[in-house]
């Protein structure tokens, strides 16, 4: 098991865990390989998990600073929301989240599908591209 810690400009963001880390450096588009998978955390300012993922298998390419995340990839945020899906792609340099696939978010009353979704990287924003799911309604609300 390899773990690690990554910092953006003096402070420390991510901490990462594979079984496996490939470094591909001379490449003409340099890129990590994680063929068995990854599991990522990241810290707000006071070092707490904000949110967390983890895929089967994923790359990492380092000058668009862009992750691919492939095979049930699984992601938890803060409001206890858990996102579902087979491939995600994460934007580090522009912080943004999202995939084309199929999306499961579930919620504590309610459980949303949809096709395709984008998001801030602490997956506290998100937007459903085509949504679909059953929604609870008040009675007393109509």
């Amino acid at each position: 098991m390899i773990t690690t810690l990554i910092s953006d400009s003096g402070v420390t963001r991510y901490r990462i865990s594979a079984q496996q880390w490939f470094i591909f450096d001379r490449d003409t588009q340099p890129y990590w390989d994680f063929p068995q998978g990854i599991y990522f955390e990241r810290f707000n300012e006071e070092y707490i998990v904000d949110a967390y993922l983890e895929s089967r298998k994923a790359k990492y390419f380092e000058r668009p600073q862009l992750w691919k995340l492939d095979g049930d990839v699984v992601a938890r945020n803060l409001n206890d929301e858990m996102f579902e899906t087979q491939q995600m792609f994460w934007d580090q340099k522009n912080e943004k989240i999202y995939s084309d696939s199929l999306i499961k978010i579930t919620q504590k009353d309610k459980i949303i599908i949809g096709l395709g979704f984008e998001s801030n990287q602490s997956f506290s924003r998100y937007f459903i591209k085509k949504p679909q799911g059953i929604f609870p309604i008040d009675k007393d609300s109509i």
